[in-house]
This record gives structure tokens, C-alpha cells and sequence, in this order.
């Protein structure tokens, strides 16, 4: 079991660092101490309320990093090689990305491999300053845009494919043409137009016009979507599922086929196959280890799932075949 480390311990190790290097007024460089691995972090301050960083690392060992609930930004994070674990989040890879709204986040435990390169793009938006500064009225009434603020409430939480599109605009990012007050204005148009993109793909979210439910309802199925995304390998039974998200087991079950065009057993299903199809595809874990990963103990039943979901084998996956 790797050690688990509170706040305070991972404060500590963050302040380990070799250099503090302050490349202008609002960009620092900061590398990991060589106890601990390689690699840095560098951060950047662009207009009030929004932070960007810029993370490489290698950690030495493997450990866990615990986090209590606290108040929560907009936050966009993508990563371009490595995997990150999160107890409440799916894990995280080059092909899936992270977006939330602003909000409470509950505790969570993140999880660190050694010997793995982590590369990641995060950005932190204060809601305040983009509702103030940025939106008009008509957005302000825009549901995706509702979704992203939150005061004594959970935070809301997506996990978008990373498109082409994405990832060029974090090369861009990464590699800013610009020195001083032009990268700053350079770096802040990127984000903004890396956020309508994840707008963009929230305005796809299915909706139900025609069926009925109520908007708390259909918010509610939302909500039980996610929980079945961040619990893959032990999700809860569905009339559980239906209890935690306050809706009985016959709505979740209608307003889901309506929702999603399938079952909450078939989508988990679905879920699972494209989780392993991911995981496969970044060759960074053994098929045994994949197959845990997405909720299945029989090898076989995995193997079999996978080739009537794919048409090829999750070792032929992972040798590189494309998937149909």
C-alpha cells in the first residue's frame, strides 16, 4: 500500500523545491526536488481570477494524496502523456480530459505512480470574475453556463474526449510565441477559447423537450450519468444509484432510456468498453490490470465483452490493431 499523504505533507513536499525562478511579473518556474523526482511546475497568473500551469514530473516512488472538501473554481485540465487516478473521477489519460464547474468538492485521493512522466495543462477560473467580467445576461441563462456555477452545492464534473483541437491549442499553450504583457494577453485569449470548446461540448448533452421530466429531474439522471462514469469498477446498485441521486428506480430507469437512448446496465456497459478501449490504446497497463480497472474479475467475460463491443480482442488492442 503506497504511503497517503495529508495537506500539510503534500504542502511540505510542494515547497521542496531545487528553484524558485521567476520568469516575468506573473510567470514562476518552480522544479521538484530531486528527492522526490524530476521535473516542474510553472505557473501563471493571467487576468484576476485566472491561473494557468504548466506541470512535467516523475515522481520516485509511488503514494497517495488526500484531499478534504473544500470550495472549488472552473477548472479545465488536460493531460498530454501520463495517467492520473482520482477516487471520485474516472482516471484521467491523453484521450480523456476534466471540466468542472465551480462549487463544493467532496474528499477525494488522488494517486501517483512512480517512474511515470505526468504532463498536464490546468487552468483555474474564479466564477466571480468570469460572471462579473465576461457574460452577459443572455449567456448567463444559457443551461450548459448554469452548470458551471455553484455555491453550497456540489460541484458538477465532465470528462470530454480530448480532440484534435485541444491539443493544439495546448501546444500552443505550452510553447507561447510571446514575452511579457503580450503572452499574458497571447495565453488568456487560448483559455477562453479552450473554455468555449468545453462549452461547446456540454450544449451536446442530451435533453429530453418532449418526455415530460422535469428540469430537477432530468439534472438528477445527469447527475447519476456521472456517479456510473466515476465508478466503474464497483458501481452501485440501481435502486442505490436512484436513493443518492433522490429520484425512485422506475424515473432513473425511464428518464435514462430517454436520456441516453439506453439501459443504466447498457450504458455502464458502454462505459466500461470505452474506459478499457483507452487504457488499452495508452499501452501502459496489462490487460488483467484494465479489465480490474473497469469493474471485471472474470478475464473471460472481459475478453469476450470487449470483442462484441470492438470486434477485436483487448490484447490485439493493446498490440495496436484499430478497434472497428
Amino acid at each position: 500500500m503506497p504511503p497517503t499523504l495529508n495537506e500539510s505533507n503534500w504542502q511540505d513536499l510542494c515547497n521542496q523545491t531545487i528553484a524558485n525562478r521567476v520568469v516575468d511579473e506573473f510567470d514562476t518556474l518552480s522544479s521538484l526536488s530531486t528527492s522526490l523526482g524530476q521535473g516542474y511546475i510553472r505557473r501563471i497568473t493571467l487576468a484576476n481570477g485566472i491561473e494557468l500551469s504548466f506541470s512535467d514530473r516523475q515522481y520516485h516512488q509511488d503514494f497517495q494524496r488526500k484531499v478534504s472538501a473544500h470550495n472549488h473554481p472552473i477548472q479545465i485540465c488536460i493531460l498530454l502523456s501520463g495517467l492520473l487516478g482520482c477516487s471520485i473521477h474516472p482516471t484521467l489519460g491523453n484521450a480523456r480530459g476534466y471540466f468542472s464547474g465551480s462549487g463544493i468538492s467532496p474528499d477525494y485521493v488522488e494517486t501517483y505512480k512512480a517512474n511515470q512522466q505526468v504532463s498536464f495543462v490546468d487552468i483555474e477560473i474564479q466564477p466571480e470574475m468570469l460572471n462579473s467580467l465576461f457574460l452577459n445576461g443572455q449567456q448567463r441563462q444559457c443551461s450548459p453556463i448554469q452548470q458551471l456555477f455553484k455555491t453550497e452545492e456540489w460541484k458538477t464534473s465532465f470528462y470530454p474526449r480530448v480532440t484534435a483541437q485541444m491539443r493544439s491549442l495546448i501546444h500552443q499553450m505550452w510553447h507561447v510565441p510571446y514575452q511579457g504583457a503580450a503572452k499574458q494577453l497571447y495565453l488568456q485569449a487560448k483559455v477562453f477559447e479552450l473554455l468555449a470548446l468545453h462549452l461547446d461540448l456540454l450544449s451536446d448533452q442530451p435533453q429530453a423537450s418532449n418526455s415530460g421530466l422535469k428540469p430537477d429531474t432530468i439534472d438528477r439522471i445527469h447527475y447519476a450519468q456521472q456517479i456510473l462514469t466515476t465508478q466503474l469498477e464497483n458501481p452501485p446498485s440501481l435502486l442505490a444509484l436512484a436513493q443518492q441521486v433522490g429520484i425512485s428506480d422506475r424515473t432513473l430507469r425511464r428518464g435514462f432510456k430517454e436520456l441516453y437512448g439506453t439501459t443504466v446496465i447498457g450504458y455502464l456497459k458502454q462505459q466500461r468498453m470505452e474506459r478499457a478501449k483507452e487504457l488499452l490504446q495508452e499501452g501502459e497497463w496489462t490487460v488483467t490490470e484494465v479489465a480490474r480497472t473497469v469493474g471485471y474479475s472474470h478475464l473471460g467475460h472481459f475478453a469476450a465483452a470487449f470483442k462484441h463491443q470492438f470486434g477485436i480482442t483487448p490484447r490485439q488492442c493493446l498490440a495496436g490493431k484499430r478497434t472497428g
